[in-house]
């Protein structure tokens, strides 16, 4: 589970996050500069809060209290962004395995094969990032994010990229990660569409504040 209560103020943004989110996948739903990617920036560590606290698992990853902070690189949270952000000198193989090998063997819970079967991406293995087309990135960046075996995933607008037949062949497959990996996610997206396909659970932010949980 993760347990947010945190205030993030940037110049004159403030952004305030209260939430308990314990959902396979949960949505977070806003416009564009609603803050939606800064709170994905406070629970990956990118951005450190002024006040308050975050806990993934029982675990404290920030509390202003008692001045604990755990730096991004020990999270253990797989962050996937709208461009994919692949490396374009490594191969599709070592992209995926850039995390995997910068993790303890006995840490890894999932192995190349499998990522690479649930995804569909065997094909791509040999090829540089800039020969793949947007869902062929988007794949490959999913891949790298599990393969690091997170405690949580975070999905920054993944799809917004993409063109509509694109989107539509890319959804399943985070179903697929939530059915066959179990590794929760926290989906932000500007589509009330990809929102109602993921999940039964999840939140709005408006102006810098996350609304209460909604449900079908």
């Amino acid at each position: 589970m993760l347990d947010i209560e945190f205030t993030f103020q940037r110049h004159d943004f403030i952004l305030q996050g209260c939430a308990k989110i314990n959902s396979p996948i949960t949505g977070i739903l806003g416009a564009s500069g609603s803050g939606k990617s800064t709170l994905l920036a406070v629970i990956a560590g990118l951005l450190k809060p002024q006040q308050g606290r975050v806990v993934l698992d029982d675990q404290t990853l920030f509390n202003a209290a008692t001045n604990t902070w755990v730096p991004p690189h020990k999270r253990r949270i797989g962050l996937v962004f709208q461009d994919g952000q692949l490396l374009p000198h490594l191969s599709v193989r070592n992209n995926l395995l850039y995390g995997y090998h910068n993790i303890l063997p006995e840490r890894r819970r999932f192995e190349l094969d499998a990522v690479v079967n649930l995804l569909e991406i065997e094909q791509l293995l040999t090829r540089k990032p800039n020969s793949l087309s947007g869902g062929e990135k988007q794949r490959v960046a999913l891949g790298r994010a599990i393969l690091y075996s997170p405690s949580l995933l975070l999905l920054d607008e993944p799809l917004s990229a993409l063109d509509e037949r694109l989107k539509n062949q890319i959804l399943p497959f985070f179903l697929r990660i939530k059915s066959e990996f179990n590794i929760p996610m926290i989906y932000v997206t500007h589509s009330s569409r990809e929102i109602e396909f993921l999940t039964d659970s999840w939140f709005t932010m408006s102006e810098g504040k996350l609304q209460n949980n909604l449900q079908k």
